[in-house]
């Protein structure tokens, strides 16, 4: 027990600190009677309204409402605070110079002994900006950036309603996959600049040519998808392929110069050639490159005969499952920069398949097929380990360089994932925290709840998450509030043209923003140029990773590379 002075010490020093608070918080704060006549306002409030303390003490709080609000959504809000002592939410106000602003409230109620309102307490936030930095990255997010049609992901979320609504009431829906004939020439030749506003034109030709029901989206590259809902007949969408092929043989106009185009079409069609979004863009992938066996300049509908391409991917599939006991497979190691330290904070593992025939082949070809055939898990087992053992040696040496590793979508959903983790880093006997694990959206997003748990139980064993791939698909960004993420890494596409864009660069700077005002630290990839990384350092990104720094290694080159490295900057 204290005695009456130490009590009085304790009583002024309390109210000190709320002193403190009421000043000097970044937050808005009033304080009003049991009237809700203001009674005070901190400083924040000033500064956020344009209101000084003398305007509104002794008026009502209802002197920054905006107008936005209806009286329902005030009776709800009192009706809360009655009930339940406290109210929170966004709400819009308006400033002292008529500017409308969103902030985040909570209203609590202050009671006396007898249980009696005496004050109310509002405290409130202006969100406006981080609420359009919101928007800007939901944007992003679903529209790509350049011809402002929908991306990928929000081609398939919206084929995946068009399949839910054709099972229900029993129609037919057609797929177009859109490849431009020789549009690399255009780009090695007149350079990306026109290639991107040659896309841009194309875009827009195709928009004018569809329905307002039909969704056309850039598939990726020079590649666009259009999928024209309740079809009658398979004439209409032929038809409109038909339509498509001749609008694009007339000439295209850039930059005062006359240029030619053409574009091969492959046409499947729901229920028949497929029943989920997967099958239906395959099969018309497909029939688009049997369109350009075919000469180009034309559309092809697909058939049976085109599936699996047969002998040849059956060949890459056995070789495939060969490759692991042949020891074909060979990890390679990006550095990652630290921008501010200038250090090598982390090596990113890539693998390699050396074919003893066929030499190196794109990962971009393989891992698809490993993931298909369900050859991913074993490989991804052997990435796991061989990783971590590099890691362990690594760490004799350079005990500052993490580890990061991509996981395949198909491994991260599997029960025993967790587990197989586990043992791999307690048989090599390596720090956990030093690994970091990256993984795409496709890898998270489909089974939210479980991928939260999964998650969870990965950062307790002290293990970094990164987003791969961000800005190319995302449909929303709550996942960055909901799951334990400590890196996002920009795709390579945005940091491409960051010298020369100043919309990349704007979008950049963006989600720079973003992923600080969440605590969450950024790697740019693909960085190539001096030009880029200045930019990047200027926008504060924490991390680049690209051949500006290095190309992938093998192992007895990364040592070399590290060696070297810390030399020329201790």
């Amino acid at each position: 027990m204290y005695d009456y002075d130490q009590k009085s010490i304790d009583i002024h020093t309390f109210i000190e600190i709320a002193k403190n608070i009421f000043q000097y918080s970044n937050e808005s704060i009033i304080v009003t009677d049991a009237q809700n006549r203001i009674l005070f306002v901190n400083p924040a409030f000033e500064i956020v309204t344009g209101y000084s303390a003398e305007e509104v003490i002794g008026k009502n709080p209802r002197v920054l409402r905006s107008g936005m609000h209806d009286k329902p959504f005030y009776e709800k809000m009192w009706n809360d605070i009655e009930q339940h002592g406290v109210w929170k939410g966004e709400i819009w106000n308006k400033r002292k110079d008529g500017e409308l602003y969103l902030e985040w409230l909570t209203i609590s109620v202050v009671k006396d002994r007898k249980g009696n309102v005496t004050n109310y307490v509002a405290v409130f936030s202006d969100i406006t900006e981080h609420k359009r930095n919101i928007e800007r990255l939901t944007r992003l997010a679903l529209y790509d950036t350049l011809t402002k049609v929908p991306n990928r992901h929000l081609l398939e979320k919206r084929l995946e309603s068009i399949i839910r609504m054709s099972k229900k009431h029993n129609q037919s829906f057609a797929l177009l996959f859109l490849d431009l004939d020789r549009f690399k020439n255009i780009n090695d030749t007149l350079g990306h600049r026109v290639g991107d506003m040659l896309l841009k034109e194309t875009a827009q030709r195709l928009k004018s040519l569809l329905r307002k029901q039909d969704t056309i989206a850039r598939f990726g590259g020079d590649e666009f998808v259009i999928i024209l809902p309740s079809l009658k007949h398979i004439r209409e969408a032929v038809y409109i392929a038909e339509k498509i092929v001749e609008s694009l043989k007339r000439p295209f106009y850039v930059n005062h110069q006359e240029m030619y185009i053409s574009t091969s079409i492959g046409i499947s069609v729901y229920p028949f050639d497929g029943t989920d979004k997967e099958t239906l863009i395959r099969m018309a992938d497909r029939a688009m490159y049997q369109a350009k066996k075919n000469g180009r300049n034309q559309y092809v509908l697909y058939h049976d005969g085109m599936h699996h391409n047969g002998k040849q991917l059956f060949q890459l599939e056995t070789a495939l499952r060969k490759a692991l006991d042949r020891r074909e497979f060979e990890l390679y190691y990006q550095p990652q920069l630290d921008v501010k330290t200038k250090q090598i904070r982390a090596v990113e593992a890539l693998i390699r398949w050396n074919h003893p025939e066929k030499g190196f082949i794109s990962p971009g070809m393989f891992i698809p097929l490993a993931e298909e055939s369900g050859l991913i898990t074993p490989i991804s087992d052997w990435i796991m380990m061989q990783a971590c053992e590099h890691l362990k040696q690594l760490q004799l040496r350079f005990p500052y360089v993490k580890m990061s590793m991509n996981i395949s979508p198909i491994y991260f959903q599997q029960i025993d994932f967790i587990e197989k983790l586990q043992k791999t880093i307690e048989s090599v006997n390596v720090n956990p925290r030093s690994i970091e694990l990256e993984l795409t959206e496709s890898a998270v997003m489909p089974h939210a709840e479980k991928s939260v748990e999964r998650l969870t139980m990965l950062k307790t064993m002290g293990i970094s998450i990164a987003i791969d791939d961000f800005g190319t698909g995302f449909s929303s960004l709550s996942y960055l509030h909901r799951f334990p993420i400590d890196i996002l890494k920009i795709d390579r596409s945005f940091i491409k043209q960051l010298s020369r864009y100043r919309e990349d660069s704007a979008i950049v700077n963006a989600i720079i923003m973003m992923a600080h005002s969440l605590r969450i630290q950024v790697v740019a990839e693909g960085v190539e140029m001096e030009k880029q990384y200045q930019i990047l350092e200027k926008q504060s990104c924490d991390f680049v990773q690209g051949y500006y720094v290095s190309k992938p290694l093998p192992i007895s080159e990364l040592y070399e590379f590290l060696d070297m490295w810390n030399h020329l900057y201790d």
